[in-house]
């Protein structure tokens, strides 16, 4: 009777629980098991999106459209194209071949890409899906976690299409157009290395300072 009653109970776990399993050593399978999923929950809030943050990354500041979070000593740099969700702009994407990682996502009707590049002593991640980008330089043991919780940032991302409406016909991106075009971003991708270049030395000032 014991023996029924406990394969009745796990049955009812099963079937009323959705379990998924996340090898976490392996970037492949984090992006598939994340993005595959479609997930609803959001906490953050912004102008025309909003999005779900992990607990264990903290939100720090936004700047226009570009948002600063924090987890476990790296800094995460999170770009929302607007622009380019309203013109449903489309994909260009080649494989990196002579990347440490590179990959072109397509999931749930939604694109992306995810590379990897070797940078001074640190590794440069840039990890773009459904007109919003991640970008953050990180030391190797440190991929797999920016991965994943870059994952669950990105697929949660939600627009508001109304709103951005708004913002377009009031001219709000009338000289930004640009710089919000995360498709094809390499000067912003020279940009954002030089920015963390200089945080960087800025912090190595101040802990020479201190000492």
């Amino acid at each position: 009777m014991k023996k029924i009653t406990i394969l009745l109970l796990t049955s009812i776990l099963l079937i009323g629980c959705t379990i998924v399993r996340i090898d976490t050593k392996s970037i492949d399978n984090i992006v598939s098991v994340i993005l595959s999923k479609q997930n609803k929950l959001y906490n953050q809030v912004g102008k025309g999106y909003k999005y779900y943050i992990p607990r264990n990354v903290t939100y720090i500041d936004t700047n226009e459209l570009n948002d600063r979070l924090y987890s476990n000593g790296n800094y995460y740099y999170l770009y929302i194209d607007v622009i380019g969700y309203y013109h449903q702009k489309v994909l260009d994407y080649q494989v990196n071949e002579g990347a440490y990682y590179s990959r072109k996502l397509d999931f749930n009707g939604k694109q992306g890409y995810l590379e990897i590049n070797k940078y001074k002593n640190k590794y440069f991640i840039e990890f773009m899906y459904n007109y919003a980008k991640i970008e953050a330089v990180v030391n190797k043991e440190d991929i797999n976690d920016v991965v994943l919780n870059a994952s669950y940032i990105l697929s949660t991302i939600k627009f508001n299409s109304n709103v951005i409406k708004l913002m377009l016909d009031k001219d709000f991106f009338s000289n930004k157009e640009s710089k919000y075009d995360i498709f094809t971003a390499k000067k912003q991708i020279e940009s954002f290395l030089q920015y963390f270049d200089e945080e960087e030395n800025q912090e190595q000032e101040i802990d020479e300072e201190v000492d």
